[in-house]
């Protein structure tokens, strides 16, 4: 009489190899669901995925909800700046946007990546900020109290 064993042992681990064939080749993390160190890890390895032109859309697709994120109209534009945290800099459980790499948007387009490109466009921010300034007649800004009421 041969013995059950090897078959019981032999069906558990083909059921093994199945469910973690499953787990391989469909299972999509979530970045919502994540600690902060795996999310950072998570986000290193995603951004090696982006190409320029990317709309915004598919990025938070691709990294979830961003960590920070800033919004603007300029010269006709929509600029979008959202920030996703990839490195740390301080061991406080917070993160904060020197923790994080900025991605710029143009029109819901991908234009660029990382802190010296965030840079570049902060330097730009206030001089393009100056020429509307220059250019816009001056505004007078009138103020007023509300009189007090009578009784």
């Amino acid at each position: 009489m041969k013995s059950k064993v090897p078959l019981i042992i032999g069906t558990i681990f083909l059921a093994y190899l199945a469910f973690v064939a499953v787990v391989v080749f469909f299972y999509e993390p979530d970045p919502a669901e994540m600690s902060w160190e795996d999310r950072q890890l998570y986000n290193q390895q995603k951004l090696t995925e982006l190409t320029l032109g990317q709309s915004g859309e598919s990025i938070i697709h691709l990294l979830g909800r961003p960590d920070f994120s800033e919004a603007k109209i300029s010269q006709g534009q929509a600029i979008n700046i959202l920030f996703y945290r990839t490195h740390q800099t301080q061991a406080d459980g917070i993160t904060t946007r020197d923790e994080c790499t900025p991605l710029l948007f143009s029109n819901d387009k991908l234009i660029g990546w990382g802190a010296d490109t965030y840079q570049q466009y902060l330097q730009m921010v206030p001089q393009s900020a100056q020429a509307l300034r220059q250019s816009e007649p001056a505004a007078q800004m009138a103020t007023t109290e509300p009189e007090p009421k009578s009784e």
